[in-house]
């Protein structure tokens, strides 16, 4: 995927995935603005990318909270004042949040995990839209997980958040389609990442024997690992996908790089989305008498 006409914005880029997705983009053309709550390791990153970028490519970056609209509007107006020709809006910041069964949970930390992951969402949607659709195209790319499409007990700010974000990408999508900009979101598989530690931490008791167990077992065998995410990142961020939107894509299990071809069929369907399933689709007649 070639993005070096293009300019993002990724949050949450100090570390894991986020960090994954930067340098990809860096690696493909793409000049980044990096932004993260942790300024010191924010500065390392950045080094880091600098250091392999092509000449005329730029990396910067931005310490702030993306669950404060004035940090928001702070970034949007540094990535303007910065980067050549502002596209690409990559929303990876996020938290688990307490871990444990709902009556037992902090509110305080419950709703601090919405605020980061729905609403630093929303909030970096809402500072960058004007310009996107001043210029009548962009690309808006949202980080859901494996919490939006089943249930997961003990982790209930977290899955209610990223199951939010993908009814609010699906929105989004028809709310901006008439100023070519895609909405999307992914689902970029079980990472061993800060958030897997913390899972582990917390232990069976908090988060559940079961999810503990399979917690256990994904950091032995070393998860999804960051690449797919960072690729399927960067063809969402690209040209190749023009009016591909409104979905959310599984980075391990989904045949993404085929969807160019499928775009037709896949503009007329509800395939990669979320909907409610009817007594009918599973062959069952339970008509109202």
């Amino acid at each position: 995927m070639d993005l070096s006409d293009r300019s993002a914005i990724i949050t949450g880029a100090n570390q894991g995935l986020g960090q994954a997705i930067a340098s990809h983009f860096v690696n493909v053309g793409a000049s980044v603005l990096l932004v993260a709550r942790g300024a010191e390791r924010l500065r390392q990153v950045e080094a880091e990318l600098t250091a392999h970028a092509r000449p005329g490519q730029i990396v910067a970056s931005h310490a702030g909270d993306v669950s404060r609209a004035e940090d928001c509007q702070a970034v949007v107006t540094h990535a303007l004042e910065t980067l050549p020709n502002l596209t690409i809006l990559v929303n990876n910041a996020g938290v688990y949040g307490p871990m444990g069964r709902i009556e037992d949970n902090d509110w305080d930390e419950w709703v601090q995990a919405l605020q980061i992951n729905l609403f630093g969402t929303v909030l970096m949607c809402r500072a960058v839209l004007p310009h996107l659709r001043g210029q009548n195209y962009g690309k808006i790319i949202n980080l859901s997980g494996g919490g939006a499409t089943a249930p997961l007990p003990r982790l209930s700010s977290y899955a209610a958040s990223k199951a939010a974000i993908v009814r609010f990408t699906e929105t989004l999508a028809e709310e901006v389609r008439d100023n070519n900009i895609d909405v999307n979101a992914i689902a970029p598989g079980a990472l061993n990442t800060r958030l897997l530690d913390q899972v582990l931490e917390a232990g069976p008791e908090r988060v559940g024997q079961a999810f503990y167990e399979r917690s256990l077992k994904q950091r032995e065998q070393g998860g999804a690992g960051f690449e797919k995410g960072a690729a399927l990142a960067a063809f969402l961020a690209s040209g190749s996908s023009d009016g591909i939107t409104g979905r959310l894509l599984s980075a391990v299990w989904d045949n993404w790089a085929e969807l160019p071809a499928r775009q037709q069929k896949l503009a007329k369907s509800d395939i990669y989305t979320l909907r409610r399933i009817v007594p009918e689709d599973r062959g069952q007649q339970w008509q109202c008498a």
